[in-house]
């Protein structure tokens, strides 16, 4: 029986599911918003809005298969080229949902925590978020890492220049510098690599978007626009991740 017939039939006890080979972390594109509301003669900002109930049922699904990291790409580095008034929506949307959700999250255990230059967020932005952060600190359940004004070219930059200052400062010496070490000068440092990276709404790019923590990721690309996302079609990106064979550059011991 495949996946998402045990899904199906067995939704209330989803979290019982053995699923062997459960990505330990997915990354998403959350893409398609915009094109969703156009479609439909509504505003860009309302294909935002509506894509929050996507956000909702994709952190429930992933609590309850098991995922310990989920990652959204919520707001990149390129965003701020929007217009202001959709800027500040998405600013004004952000605090909504940290305000909103915080007791949901609780509830189902999820910590939430932020990858990119938050401080450069509005401050009422910055604050909320941050509390949001500090409220759900000690939940032990999945991760939900909100890439927030991040970029990946934007993040390799600030680590090879806080290794720079390290060196300079004699914290560290040239040949210390390997693979390990970088990525802890990255924002995921405390993160394992994404397994599965997402995007939606029909793009195959990854929009500068975890660089150099998804050189082995396996990539999934779909037609579905993000406000249209649903638990169904992530066991269905699962089910897809399940059936490769991943090598890392080896050969395949499965």
């Amino acid at each position: 029986m495949r996946i998402l017939d045990i899904f199906k039939k067995k939704d209330k006890d989803i979290e019982q599911i053995n699923i062997q080979y459960t990505p330990e972390h997915i990354a998403i594109i959350m893409d398609g918003n915009g094109r969703w509301a156009q479609r439909r003669n509504m505003p860009r900002t309302q294909g935002h809005r509506a894509g929050m109930e996507s956000v909702r049922d994709i952190i429930k699904a992933c609590s309850q298969l098991g995922v310990r990291v989920l990652t959204l790409y919520a707001f990149s580095t390129e965003n701020w080229k929007r217009s202001e008034e959709e800027v500040s929506f998405l600013m004004n949307l952000l605090v909504e949902y940290a305000k909103k959700e915080v007791k949901e999250l609780n509830r189902q255990r999820v910590k939430l925590i932020a990858s990119g230059d938050i401080s450069q967020l509005p401050g009422y932005a910055f604050r909320e978020v941050k509390n949001a952060i500090h409220l759900t600190a000690n939940n032990d359940g999945l991760i939900v890492n909100l890439a927030l004004n991040y970029g990946g070219r934007d993040e390799i930059v600030n680590a090879t220049k806080k290794i720079y200052q390290d060196i300079s400062d004699k914290k560290l010496e040239i040949k210390d510098i390997n693979e390990s070490l970088f990525s802890r000068y990255l924002y995921t440092r405390d993160l394992p690599d994404p397994d599965l990276l997402i995007r939606t709404g029909g793009e195959l790019r990854l929009s500068n978007f975890l660089l150099y923590q998804s050189a082995y990721a396996e990539l999934y690309f779909t037609e579905v626009m993000w406000p249209d996302f649903r638990k169904q079609h992530l066991i269905e990106a699962i089910e897809d991740y399940q059936g490769r064979s991943r090598r890392f550059g080896g050969i395949n011991k499965r």
